[in-house]
């Protein structure tokens, strides 16, 4: 067993390198055919070391980084090429694919950063960290409550844009002398400002439910995912119900680690297709698609697991449900909006329905929503965390602009000395 197993692992990095170079010639070809950049012209960069499976951390700042680039030119920096060649079919601001950090440097040198956005702690953030004359700032692919969310690694950024009041109370329980206040700048969820997307099902009287859990999670501490423990029976119990709908959305990594979480995800999406056919009018949804936004203002009722899909689901200030993880190790602040969420337990799963009906009409259960959806958010109103997230950078970019007057010998200067070359890898 040892043996095969060693064979299949083999069997897989070679199918990777292969893949990994089939994605590097295309890219290639890509950047040949894109518009060159003009030099100097670029003030903002999302940078994105991750590969396409993690392409779901960046595609929810489209739309912001859209708005953004109407006032600064903004790109998005790609380090893998399976992300860049998806993303520069997508993406609604420029892609540039750098594979070296030779020709990180070459990039850097040649346009004018002011700002870099990080979405998530690749550790190839740090390739990228060793430049000094721009802000290095944190966005995040999300707002939540697990541990992600108070990692030391927010000291290593100039700036981090948070959320709201509650993420601050996070930092400030767990990071030991971090200026929260002077390193974190409030800006609710943008990304709420443009749940746009085209419905795949006529609205009629059915309750709508979106269940969106997370993967299964690499270790216990951060094992939230709710497939195979919730998922086959409460879905069950939804799809026999003609008087609702569901929306189901896996997370993209669902299953990759254990054979079982992957069963249950299949036993899910063939119950769906099954439900469908024998009632065409239910038009229950799989969804596996690369928009994010109609889901969460569709659905009259969101059911999730721990994970930053909760509070995307807050930022609507509509009706969700929490999954209470099975494993006792998995961590939750409960100092938080999950002290007071509204849970389902294992045992509740096939009682679903009853949960979902309750949360939509108890009055108790409102308020207490509306209290989170502003301790976490702030102003909700449309189009307002928009401004935030742009009176932000506009902050950052003024700063940038005082800096460069008081140093003005230096500021374009990146002589960060000697570095090993060392590729993005896919």
């Amino acid at each position: 067993m040892p043996l095969l197993n060693d064979v299949k692992t083999a069997a897989r990095v070679i199918r990777n390198l292969v893949t990994s170079r089939a994605n590097r010639r295309e890219m290639e070809k890509v950047s040949r055919r894109q518009p060159k950049l003009a030099p100097g012209s670029i003030k903002i960069a999302l940078y994105f070391a991750d590969t396409q499976v993690n392409l779901y951390q960046v595609r929810q700042w489209y739309a912001p980084l859209a708005e953004l680039a109407k006032t600064w030119p903004t790109v998005i920096i790609s380090r893998a090429p399976s992300s860049a060649l998806v993303m520069v079919d997508e993406s609604p601001v420029p892609v540039t694919y750098v594979r070296t950090v030779i020709e990180l440097e070459e990039f850097i040198a040649e346009q004018d950063l002011h700002v870099v956005l990080y979405a998530n702690q690749n550790a190839k953030n740090f390739q990228m960290f060793r430049y000094g004359r721009m802000w290095h700032v944190f966005i995040n692919h999300g707002e939540s409550d697990k541990m992600y969310m108070t990692t030391n690694q927010f000291k290593a950024y100039d700036y981090s844009l948070v959320a709201g009041e509650a993420a601050r109370d996070r930092l400030r329980r767990k990071l030991w002398d971090f200026d929260v206040e002077g390193r974190t700048m409030m800006i609710g969820r943008p990304q709420a400002d443009h749940l746009d997307g085209t419905l795949p099902f006529t609205p009629d009287s059915r309750t709508v439910v979106l269940y969106s859990p997370t993967w299964e999670g690499d270790r216990d501490a951060a094992a939230y995912g709710s497939v195979s423990t919730h998922g086959v029976a409460l879905t069950a119990a939804l799809l026999a119900s003609d008087a609702h709908r569901l929306i189901y959305r896996p997370h993209p990594r669902t299953g990759v680690l254990d054979p079982e979480t992957r069963k249950a995800n299949e036993t899910i999406i063939a119950a769906i297709r099954s439900a469908n056919s024998k009632d065409p009018l239910a038009q229950h949804v799989f969804d596996d698609g690369p928009e994010l936004g109609w889901q969460l203002g569709a659905a009259d009722v969101a059911i999730s697991d721990v994970s930053a899909m909760v509070y995307d689901r807050l930022a609507t200030g509509k009706p969700l449900v929490v999954t209470r993880p099975v494993s006792g190790d998995a961590e939750i602040d409960d100092d938080g909006y999950l002290g007071q969420a509204e849970w389902l337990t294992v045992s509740e799963a096939p009682d679903v329905v009853r949960v979902v009906d309750r949360v939509l009409h108890d009055k108790a259960a409102l308020e207490r929503l509306g209290f989170w959806v502003h301790r976490h958010f702030g102003d909700t109103a449309p189009g307002a965390a928009t401004a935030r997230f742009n009176a932000a950078i506009r902050q950052l970019m003024n700063d940038w602009d005082r800096f460069a007057a008081q140093h003005p010998d230096d500021v374009n200067s990146h002589d960060v000395g000697d570095d090993d070359e060392t590729e993005g890898d896919d």
